[in-house]
């Protein structure tokens, strides 16, 4: 499992990473982009995103 931003309904907020205890979330060109080996899965980000852009999503 993996935390998923989806780049088309992030509109650059950065309320995810402000919520981020392991400051695995940035700002890239206005994105939110997860930095994966700092992630703990905690979901702390999704409910944070005010346009519902990040999920928690099966690895392929």
């Amino acid at each position: 499992m993996k935390i998923y931003v989806d780049r088309d309904k992030c509109q650059g907020s950065g309320e995810c990473v402000k919520v981020c205890p392991h400051r695995a979330l940035q700002l890239i060109d206005g994105k939110a982009v997860v930095d994966h080996d700092r992630c703990d899965l905690d979901g702390l980000c999704i409910p944070a995103c005010p346009h519902d852009a990040i999920n928690i999503v099966e690895e392929a």
